[in-house]
This record gives C-alpha cells, structure tokens and sequence, in this order.
C-alpha cells in the first residue's frame, strides 16, 4: 500500500511530471536546433580550422561564457522580462522553457566544441586538400564522425535540464520541482519530498540508458 500522502498527491504527481517532460523537451529542441551550429561555429572558427576567424571566435566564445557562467537560479530571475514578452506569463511550463532554452543553448555548444575537436585532425586537411566545400566538411566529415559523442551531449544536456527544470519550481515554473517545494518543502512532508526525488532519479536513469544505446547504435568506429 502506498502512503497516504503519496496518494493524496497522486494526480498532482502525473500533472508534474507531463510538465517536466513538456518544459525539458521544449528547452533540448531549443538547445540542439541553436547549439549545434553554434558549437560548430566556435570550432571550425578556431586557429588552424578552415573558417579560421579569431574575432567570430572571441565574440561568440565570450557570450557562451557569459552565459554559462551565470548561476541558473539568477538566470531565471533576469529573464523574466523577456519571458513574459515571448510567452504572456511568468510562471508555468512553457515560462520556465525559455529559461531552461537560454541555459542549454551555451552548454550544448560547448559539448558539441569538445565533441569535434576529438576528430582527427588529419581527416579534415585530407578534405580540405581535395577541394571539399566547408558545408561538405561540416555535413560529410565533421558531424558524421562526431555523432556518437553530439548524442552523448544530448544526453548530458536533457539530465542537465532536468536538474534545472526542478530548480524552476522555487518560482512557480511547475513540473515535478515545483510539487516538491509545494507540497514536499512548504508542508515539511518528507514522504513527498522523497517521492518527487526517486522519480527524477528514475527519469534521468531512463534517458541515460537510452543515450547510451542510441549512441553506440550509430558508432560504427
């Protein structure tokens, strides 16, 4: 038999952790779509690489480290102007995405970054000794050897936002963080509390079992 309190917060529970799931899939879109290319961007900019452009290099290098340099609880304060532009609120799911969204974006990049400077380098000269455009590069040699690890990144970057999304909850952004404070913190009830943290251990254990499926798949090293 299940507590009462657990229970009693049952429905609750179902609602939080659909809106977890919204809010998390929502910022990784976000952070895959514009990260990527970002990530290529400050690689194949960097000295010695094709597009080598170190003023490119230093602008954008410099915003993504500003912005994961940020503290995310401070981020989500700072933009909530902006969020309620884009969304019409400040609380909920979708108000908490952008939050989560602005946060993926630098730290995917940087994985991706990572990600392609493990490449030989001796696989990118022979491309670009016989003529390859640099979207041949990027499209034929970059991303296709460096699949495994951008997926590996994926991973990492969804239990990151995981991790954020439940720090959303501190300001009323839902999900299964907010259930915890409401309910877990705000009623001193540890059962709930417990509840909510054994089910973001379960779902972060789900998405990296499958990353890491997914990963060695399509790893034909």
């Amino acid at each position: 038999m299940l507590p009462e309190a657990i229970i009693e917060i049952l429905p609750d529970l179902n609602q939080a952790f659909l809106e977890t799931l919204y809010m998390v899939g929502i910022s990784l879109l976000i952070a895959v779509v514009i990260g990527l290319p970002l990530g290529v961007l400050l690689f194949t900019t960097d000295k010695g690489l094709f597009l080598e452009n170190r003023f490119v290099k230093s602008i954008v290098g410099f915003i993504v480290n500003m912005v994961r340099s940020i503290p995310f609880i401070i981020l989500l304060v700072a933009l909530l102007p902006l969020t309620k532009i884009l969304t019409g609120d400040v609380i909920g799911p979708t108000a908490a995405s952008v939050s989560l969204s602005v946060a993926g974006i630098p730290f995917f990049a940087r994985i991706v970054e990572t990600a392609l400077k493990e490449i030989d380098k001796g696989v990118i000269e022979a491309s670009v000794s016989v003529g390859a455009s640099p979207w041949m590069i990027i499209k034929d040699v970059l991303l296709p050897e460096a699949k495994p690890a951008v997926i590996q990144g994926v991973t990492i970057t969804a239990i990151s936002l995981i991790a954020y999304s439940a720090m959303a909850g501190t300001i009323g952004g839902g999900g299964v963080g907010d259930l915890a404070i409401r309910f877990g913190y705000y009623r001193y009830d540890n059962t709930v509390m417990f509840t909510t943290v054994v089910v973001l251990i379960c779902l972060v254990q789900v998405i990296q079992y499958a990353g890491d499926i997914f990963a060695k798949a399509v790893d034909k090293r």
